[in-house]
């Protein structure tokens, strides 16, 4: 579904991607894990077209990323935000509906609004939550609406930067478990990233370790706790000693 050849990404003197192969199968959950600045929020921006790469090539079923007419690319795609990034002057459901009330894929109000609705319920909101403002919300609702206005639009693939930061263990579980549930339902494309390690047990089919700017690996979910390599193997258990240096 999604296919990185070779890409780099530097800004100055920072090569921040150094020569990412990547595939992501059609159907099935990435999670792509690395320390703090290696770039993995860089790599979502460059499938997405927000950056562009300083070299190699991404392709969408086929189709160059980089070439693609925008609107009808990015209709393709959800996206859950590390901060929720909702609104704050917006009620709730007009964030969820925030697609579907402007641009191609725009519905009349009343449309717009009862899919906002089902898709709360999709995340365990009550419909009284709608015409609430993000304010109001707790951090673990504005999560769940943020997860909501992802899927909305039933986009094919979806991106998931960070989805429990900030989050209690419990109400971080119950995000994890609504995704895991959301893929398989709507049988998307998805790419997680995360420091979460319970986050990527329960979201990924397939996990790849960014590290120095290159995927230094991936295989199965079911295979990372038994892989030899150094890097993960450091990563996984929180070690301080390893081929990874802390920085300080």
């Amino acid at each position: 579904m999604i296919k990185l050849l070779g890409v780099h990404k530097s800004f100055g003197p920072n090569r921040v991607l150094r020569g990412v192969d990547l595939a992501l199968p059609k159907g099935q959950s990435m999670v792509v894990i690395g320390g703090s600045g290696t770039g993995k929020s860089v790599l979502l921006k460059c499938i997405l077209g927000l950056v562009r790469p300083d070299a190699g090539s991404i392709t969408v079923e086929g189709e160059d990323a980089l070439r693609a007419e925008r609107d009808a690319f990015l209709a393709r795609f959800g996206m859950l935000f590390q901060g929720g990034a909702l609104f704050d002057s917006l009620k709730v459901w007009e964030n969820v509906a925030f697609r579907l009330l402007r641009g191609p894929l725009k519905r009349p109000k009343a449309e717009a609004r009862e899919i906002a609705i089902e898709k709360l319920r999709r995340v365990g909101l009550k419909p009284e939550t709608a015409d609430l403002f993000p304010a109001e919300l707790s951090g673990g609702m504005q999560k769940r609406v943020g997860l909501a206005r992802a899927i909305a639009a039933a986009p094919e693939i979806i991106f998931f930067d960070e989805p429990t930061t900030g989050l209690d263990p419990i109400m971080a579980g119950v995000i994890n478990d609504l995704i895991r549930e959301i893929v398989v339902e709507m049988g998307v494309t998805a790419m997680t990233i995360t420091h979460d390690m319970s986050s990527v047990r329960a979201i990924a089919d397939r996990v790849a370790m960014l590290h120095e700017g290159v995927i230094q690996w991936t295989g199965p979910v079911a295979e990372m706790d038994a892989t030899p390599d150094p890097y993960v193997q450091q990563f996984i258990h929180g070690r301080a000693e390893g081929p990874i240096a802390a920085v300080r």
